[in-house]
Formats: C-alpha cells, sequence, structure tokens
C-alpha cells in the first residue's frame, strides 16, 4: 500500500500570508496536485498573529499546522527577570519577533508561571498545553537538544486548561510585528 512514508506522497507550506497559502491551494486544486496537508509556522503564548487569518483558514480547509517556536526561544520556560541564556542575548532573529512587546511579553511569562505553580508542573507543560488546544494544532515542533526536553513536551499532554484558564494567560498579549512572511 501506499503510505506517509512516500517521497512526495504529502506537503506542507511554511511561513507565508494566508493569502499566499490560499493561492496555493487554489492553484495546486485546480491543476490536479498534491493537496497541501500541514502548515508550519511561528505560533505561541507570545506571538499569536497566525490566530487571525492563517489558523481560520487551515480550519476550514481542514489542514494540521505544527507550529514553531512553541516556547518563543525559551521566554516561557523561565522568570523574565532570569539570567537570559546565551541563545537569547545571540538570537537576532528571536529579538526583532519579542523584544518590541516585552512588557506585555513579561505578563504573559508571569501568567504561564502562576498557572504552572497552581497545575504543580513546569511552565513547560502550560505553554506547550495551550498550543495543544488551539484548533487545528495538530502537533508542536520541538526542538529539544535533551532527552529532557522531550520528557516535557510529552508532559504536555496531561495537562488540560479550562477556557477561563486559557483567557487568563491570552489576556496580556498585544499584537507583535509580523516577522517570518516575504
Amino acid at each position: 500500500g501506499r503510505g506517509a512514508g512516500r517521497a512526495g506522497r504529502y506537503i506542507g507550506a511554511s511561513a507565508m500570508w494566508a493569502w499566499q497559502f490560499q493561492k496555493a491551494l487554489h492553484v495546486a486544486e485546480r491543476r490536479g496536485w498534491t493537496r497541501f496537508v500541514v502548515m508550519q509556522d511561528h505560533l505561541n503564548l507570545l506571538y499569536r498573529e497566525e490566530e487571525r487569518e492563517m489558523l481560520p483558514l487551515c480550519r476550514a480547509e481542514g489542514i494540521g499546522v505544527t507550529p514553531y517556536s512553541p516556547l518563543a526561544s525559551g521566554r516561557l520556560t523561565r522568570d523574565w527577570s532570569s539570567e537570559r541564556t546565551l541563545r537569547s542575548k545571540t538570537d537576532q532573529i528571536a529579538k526583532s519577533k519579542y523584544d518590541a512587546t516585552a512588557d506585555a511579553d513579561r505578563l504573559v511569562v508571569e501568567r504561564v508561571a502562576e498557572t504552572a505553580q497552581r497545575h504543580g508542573v513546569p511552565r513547560v507543560h502550560i505553554a506547550l498545553a495551550w498550543l495543544l488546544q488551539k484548533e487545528p494544532v495538530t502537533a508542536p515542533i520541538i526542538g529539544a537538544t535533551k532527552i529532557g526536553h522531550l520528557d516535557d513536551a510529552v508532559g504536555a499532554l496531561a495537562v488540560e486548561l479550562t477556557q477561563d484558564e486559557i483567557a487568563y494567560l491570552e489576556a496580556p498579549y498585544v499584537p507583535h510585528p509580523v516577522v517570518g512572511h516575504q
């Protein structure tokens, strides 16, 4: 039989405007090409710009979403005032994504910490649980460099946030400059 492992069988797209993705979907359909089945985009509690157009498009078209940077380059996993990692000091792309909205982002990070404490789980569980409850997210892309990172990611599957908790986590959000689209 034919399965998911065959080259060219399933395709996805990444980091584009929703209108561009809709156009690609239309062209593929008109020409009888393989349909896109997944969108890889930037989405986390500190960067939610894809909620406006891309997530509704993917939901309407039955396309899965696999967000990258689900922990906002680690910002959602540690105290705002904690020692910054080498990556957070040198990663210019991450700085362009998050530095312009630092005050509001700090409030979101604090709420992640409070929610994690109430649940008795690490912050990473809350950040990923929030993402996993966003339809049509199917699986976040985890940049694990240690086995513990995978354990943390799997642990998020056991956390279920209430609608009130989701609203509490989302409330301080302010729009960010869009990055990564051409």
